[in-house]
């Protein structure tokens, strides 16, 4: 009988894991820390930053190595998903909306040709890249999108509508677009008259596609880009639809699993961030002659707060190892662990302003930048309302789940 198996860390399963942490750690100590600040007070997407991401090898995580990627899992999408976040959440959005959201798409789904024409180039950098299946007036209501595709005589498709709040939909000020959009758009109906959606690659430069506006303001991840995407009589070759029409449900499904993951744990990120934050000031700060940290008040604030985070961390690192980025079937827990772990890191980052007082309020101080930033993870990539109605349906067919 060995012991090996306590010293598991289910965070840094290999030592592949743990020097990416590390790796990724000295990359945000050194590199992204410096600049959350001003980009964030400033609106601003730092592209550059973004693009050396492609040099730090991270562009791409879960792409095969032949296709220029680093070959990895779920797990390694965590690990970077948290240690970004824990200083920039807005710029790790843009991270995810490129490797989640588009490149691990492509590289699940897409053909050959595909894969071998655009992976290499936003796994290095060289092309931002964004996912867009929201609309104006439509967003958990996938089968009601109105953006449409249209297929001609000679095989290509004609698509027209618009896209809103789409990350990296624009890549600066000056209304660039994204050097490529995975674009869901409706194609037809089925027997049962529910919308038949189709996946299509709309690369920059291609006639009928534009940002409509970028969108200002935003209550945070302010140094992410937001954008409307407008397609107007946009002709995309027939080279460039992913797998068979109408099939996207299946992309959009599988790929679902990795962005709530990804999701929540930059919500861990955000939750270490501000309990590191108010643990150390609770020993610096005094009132009435004695450590903040003394008051009962104080020690609830980061009690609690450590408790959350621990579980929440192995919430976190539990769902990466289950899921199986090939495939579907992970559900449950995608949504649960974002429906756990979103809340959380708001509700922390409300204990930090708290235990921080006036100091808590301003941005030079982190948290209420964290604070804000974490509100959108409570309704991007599934609202917490549509992950409870999604536990309690699947819970219904599979009740052993709760015995397991």
């Amino acid at each position: 009988m060995t012991d090996d198996w306590r010293a598991l860390d289910i965070a840094n399963p290999t030592d592949e894991h743990s020097m990416l942490r590390e790796m990724v750690r000295g990359f945000v100590t050194d590199e992204v820390e410096p600049q959350a600040l001003e980009y964030n007070r400033d609106e601003k997407f730092n592209s550059d930053l973004f693009r050396s991401l492609g040099n730090a090898g991270l562009l791409g995580i879960s792409v095969p190595t032949e296709f220029g990627g680093g070959g990895m899992d779920a797990t390694a999408v965590a690990i970077i998903n948290e240690e970004l976040s824990y200083s920039d959440p807005a710029f790790c959005l843009a991270y995810l909306a490129h490797d989640q959201l588009m490149v691990n798409n492509l590289a699940q789904n897409g053909s050959q040709e595909q894969k071998s024409r655009i992976l290499p180039k936003v796994c290095s950098g060289e092309w931002i890249a964004c996912m867009a299946m929201s609309e104006p007036d439509h967003g958990t209501d996938v089968l009601g999108m109105e953006t449409s595709a249209v297929q001609r005589d000679d095989g290509c498709w004609v698509i027209n509508g618009r896209k809103m709040w789409i990350t990296n939909g624009s890549i600066d000020d000056e209304g660039t677009p994204a050097d490529v959009v995975w674009l869901y758009a409706r194609t037809g109906t089925d027997e049962k008259g529910r919308a038949e959606i189709t996946t299509f690659l709309v690369e920059s430069g291609t006639e009928g596609f534009s940002v409509g506006q970028k969108i200002f303001d935003k209550l945070g991840m302010r140094a992410s880009n937001t954008a409307e995407l407008v397609f107007q009589d946009c002709v995309v070759p027939p080279e460039n639809v992913v797998g068979s029409p109408g099939e996207s449900m299946i992309h959009m499904m599988r790929n679902l699993e990795l962005e709530r993951l990804g999701l929540a744990a930059m919500a861990l990120g955000i939750t270490r961030r501000c309990l590191s934050i108010m643990n150390r000031y609770a020993s610096e700060r005094e009132a009435f002659g004695r450590s903040i940290r003394d008051f009962g008040q104080i020690q609830r604030h980061i009690g609690e707060s450590w408790a959350e985070y621990r579980a929440m961390r192995a919430y976190v690192y539990d769902t990466a190892r289950q899921i199986d980025l090939s495939k579907s079937g992970n559900r449950l827990d995608s949504d649960g662990v974002k429906l756990f772990g979103t809340t959380i890191s708001k509700n922390v980052a409300d204990r930090a302003i708290q235990v921080l007082g006036g100091y808590g309020y301003v941005g030079e101080y982190v948290v209420e930048r964290l604070w804000r930033d974490a509100k959108l993870l409570e309704i991007g990539g599934g609202t917490l309302e549509g992950h409870q109605k999604n536990i309690t349906r699947d819970l219904s067919s599979d009740a052993d789940a709760i015995e397991r």
